[in-house]
C-alpha cells in the first residue's frame, strides 16, 4: 500500500535535521508498517495501532505493538505520529504524544496536505511552540522539541479530554472522535434497523459492529436471537460497543470479537448483518464490502440470511449473486440500499 504519509515522516532523519535518541525507546502513535520503516529500531519502537489489520502488519514485521501493561510506559525521547483527518481525534494524537515525552524529547508527525496538513502543524506549534517543517510527496512532516515551560497547559488537557468516550444519539451510546460516523447514529446502519426483520432468531453475527448501534437494535427489535457476535477491526470502538450493551448482557449470549472478518469467520450463524467498509485511510475499497460477504456466505448455516447495508453505487450484487441462492434490494433511501440474501437450504 502506498503510504505517503509514513514515508514521509523520516525525511527529516534522512536530511540529517533529525536524530534518533542515543537510548531509550521511541513511541509510535497510530503506526503503521511500511517500507520506510527502519528495521534498525525493532527493538526500540513502541507501535500503538487499535486497527487489527495495520497491528497485525506491524506484528508480523517483528516490531513491537502496544500490549497494555507489559509495554513501556514512557516518557520517551522520542515520539512519532501520524495524526487522522478528524480534527478532534488529531488534537488528540498530539495532546498524547506531548504528554508522554520527556523533557526536551522530540514529537515528530507527518500528515498529507489534503488531510489538513498544516492546521495541525499549526495546532502542534500552539500546543508546545516552535515547529519545524519539511514538505514531500504531498505531504507535511513537522516536529516540536519539549520545553516543559512552554506547553499550553490548559489547551493540552482539553486536547487530552478529546479522547475520552462521550454520550451520543439521545444518550443511548458512549462513541468517540476518530470511529466510524463517531458523532451520530449513521444514516445506513439507521436505514438497515429500520428494516430489520421480527422474525430473526437464533444464534447471529454483527460484522463491523463500530460502537454497537445496529447490535443494539437487533436485541431491542428481534426477541428471538438468542446469541449475537460483535465483530471490529478497530479495538476502540469494540470495546464502546461492550459497554454499550452490557446492560443486555444478561439476556442473551453476547461475545466481542477484534477481528479482520476479510480472513473468514470461525462460527456458524443463522443470520448476519453488516453495514461493511468500504474505505482504507482515503482510498476506496469495495473489495472490503465483498470480502465481508463472502465471509458471511461460508459461516452462515443453509437457509441463514445476510442483510447487509450499502450505498447504492457500490458493486456487491454480482457477489452476492455468485454466493447466494437468492438476494433482493428490500429499501432504498438517501443513497443507500438494503439488500436480503439468502443462502441455499
Amino acid at each position: 500500500m502506498i503510504d505517503p504519509a509514513l514515508d514521509t515522516l523520516f525525511l527529516p532523519f534522512a536530511t540529517g535535521e533529525l536524530a534518533w535518541p542515543e537510548t531509550g525507546n521511541i513511541l509510535f502513535l497510530r503506526a503503521r508498517m511500511g517500507a520506510a520503516l527502519p528495521a534498525a529500531l525493532r527493538d526500540r519502537l513502541i507501535c500503538r495501532q487499535s486497527f487489527l489489520p495495520f497491528a497485525q502488519g506491524l506484528s508480523a514485521a517483528k516490531f513491537l505493538v502496544d500490549g497494555g501493561a507489559a509495554t513501556p510506559a514512557g516518557p520517551f525521547p522520542m515520539i512519532l505520529c501520524l495524526p487522522p483527518r478528524q480534527r478532534d481525534e488529531a488534537r488528540f494524537v498530539l495532546a498524547d504524544a506531548v504528554a508522554h515525552a520527556t523533557p526536551d524529547g522530540v514529537v515528530v508527525a507527518s500528515v498529507g496536505n489534503k488531510d489538513g496538513a498544516r492546521s495541525i502543524e499549526a495546532d502542534l506549534s500552539a500546543l508546545a511552540g516552535a515547529v519545524q517543517s519539511l514538505s514531500k510527496n504531498k505531504c507535511r512532516v513537522f516536529w516540536a522539541r519539549i520545553d516543559r515551560n512552554r506547553i499550553d497547559r490548559a489547551l493540552l488537557a482539553d486536547w487530552l479530554a478529546l479522547g475520552a468516550p462521550r454520550r451520543i444519539g439521545d444518550a443511548r451510546f458512549l462513541s468517540r472522535p476518530g470511529l466510524f460516523a463517531w458523532d451520530r447514529i449513521d444514516a445506513g446502519s439507521a436505514l438497515l434497523a429500520q428494516n430489520l426483520p421480527a422474525d430473526l432468531a437464533g444464534q447471529g453475527a454483527d460484522l463491523g459492529c463500530g460502537f454497537g448501534y445496529l447490535s443494539a437494535e437487533i436485541l431491542a427489535r428481534c426477541p428471538q436471537v438468542t446469541a449475537l457476535d460483535l465483530y471490529e477491526a478497530e479495538r476502540d470502538a469494540l470495546l464502546l460497543a461492550e459497554q454499550n450493551l452490557a446492560p443486555l448482557a444478561g439476556k442473551v449470549t453476547l461475545d466481542f470479537l477484534w477481528h479482520d472478518v476479510t480472513t473468514g469467520l470461525t462460527r456458524a450463524y443463522d443470520f448476519i448483518v453488516s453495514n461493511p467498509p468500504f474505505h482504507v485511510l482515503k482510498a476506496d475499497r469495495a473489495d472490503l464490502g465483498q470480502g465481508f460477504i463472502m465471509a458471511a456466505a461460508k459461516a452462515l448455516k443453509p437457509g441463514g440470511g445476510l442483510l447487509l447495508v450499502a450505498n447504492q453505487h457500490l458493486p456487491y450484487e454480482a457477489t452476492l449473486g455468485a454466493l447466494f441462492a437468492q438476494h433482493r434490494i428490500i429499501a432504498m433511501a438517501d443513497g443507500y440500499k438494503i439488500i436480503e440474501a439468502k443462502k441455499a437450504s
